[in-house]
């Protein structure tokens, strides 16, 4: 008889404790493929932020602005090649539940900077044209069922007021990784708007958007850009737009943490489930692995059953589970909307899956191995009958 056909059958033996067990490995490999997609997606902003982009910010907190007199200043410093500038907004939508980010932004010098954003040429001009139009990202169009032509109104909490905008296009990525959750307006618009409401809160900007003229360069920039405003009233802290996304993780790193922490604690609660189901296994089939040593099999293959076996198991619950976590995934998504602007399973997501798998089945085997390989021929046939 075949040797995986034999693995096969003595897997199938008790149908319900195998079904019960594939189950609960379907279920910890999901939630860790989950778990894990959560927690990349949270890194999405970082990972994707390009090498030749820096952050100009206020040295205190975000909430401090700059002067909007610094972009010339930035701009002359060696090494940079455009600056733009973007601001916070802030704004509810209907209510405090629709949360997606909301910039304002100078449109061609900021767009300029982010060749990913894929806007039709058309829907371009337009927003460039409108003081109060608004460029919004598909996912966020998907979600909430913008369109172009619609008034979006917003709430203002930094702003106060109802602000509202017209949508004049929708951005797409360049790939999946990028985020289409955002919503672009005119900074001129709201620099406007706040001359009239509160003069001493205009001319300002939450951050500068710096790029530059070669990536490897960017700690030298950055330390120039921060000495030129080193004894400013506003000094600045200048640095990737990666360290600055990453800023941003830190602020919710226990979570994160948590969250990673929970992911293996899964694996390792189905690992210890895993290791008694095989340990029932071979305690029941001392006398089987007594007859086959008495009939001239070698330890080595009466362990590779055991491990055969509980390979097959540990497979096919991984198997099972890792199809399931992309609907399971999209499912997700969906609900939560632009909480994560990036969200999918990722590659290197489904090979700690398979890992984790393979982990468990390799694990929960190695002591029913050892004792099937060891058991004595005469103790091991006494339990026949």
């Amino acid at each position: 008889m075949p040797f995986l056909v034999l693995v096969l059958r003595n897997a199938l033996r008790h149908k319900l404790r195998t079904a019960l067990t594939v189950v609960g490995i379907v279920v910890a490999i999901l939630s860790f493929g989950l778990l894990q997609t959560i927690v990349a997606a949270w890194y999405a902003g970082a990972d994707k932020a390009a090498p030749d982009r820096l952050v100009t910010r206020n040295a205190i907190s975000l909430t401090f602005p700059l002067p909007l007199a610094y972009r010339d200043k930035v701009r002359a410093v060696a090494g940079v090649k455009a600056v733009s500038y973007a601001n916070w907004f802030g704004g509810i939508y209907q209510k405090p539940a629709n949360f997606f980010p909301q910039f304002a932004i100078e449109p061609e010098s900021y767009l300029a900077m982010y060749p990913e954003y894929r806007v039709p040429e058309e829907e371009l001009r337009a927003f460039v044209r409108d003081r109060k139009g608004a460029l919004v990202g598909r996912k966020l169009a998907d979600t909430y069922g913008f369109r172009v032509g619609d008034t979006v109104p917003l709430r203002g909490t930094i702003y106060p007021g109802t602000w509202e905008f017209t949508v004049r296009g929708i951005y797409d990525g360049e790939d999946a990784k990028t985020d289409t959750s955002q919503f672009f307006f005119h900074w001129d618009y709201l620099n406007e708007t706040v001359k009239k409401r509160s003069r001493g809160r205009a001319d300002q900007v939450g951050v500068l958007i710096v790029q530059l003229e070669d990536a490897d360069r960017a700690a030298a920039v950055s330390e120039a850009i921060d000495a030129q405003f080193a004894s400013s009233l506003a000094e600045t802290l200048t640095e990737t737009e990666r360290a600055f996304q990453i800023g941003f993780v830190k602020q919710t790193e226990a979570i994160v943490v948590a969250i990673r922490v929970v992911s293996y604690v899964v694996i390792v609660i189905i690992l210890a489930v895993m290791a008694n189901t095989m340990a029932m296994t071979a305690r029941e089939r001392l006398s089987e692995y007594a007859t086959l040593k008495a009939l001239g099999f070698p330890p080595v293959f009466v362990a590779g059953l055991v491990l055969g076996e509980s390979l097959a198991i540990a497979v096919a619950g991984g198997a099972i589970g890792i199809a399931l976590t992309f609907p399971a995934a999209d499912a997700f998504a969906a609900r939560v909307g632009t909480l994560f602007p990036v969200f999918q399973v990722a590659q290197g997501t489904v090979g700690l899956q398979l890992a984790a798998a393979a982990l468990v089945g390799l694990v929960a085997a190695a002591l029913p191995m050892r004792r099937a390989a060891r058991v004595n021929i005469v103790e091991g046939l006494r339990a026949i009958g």
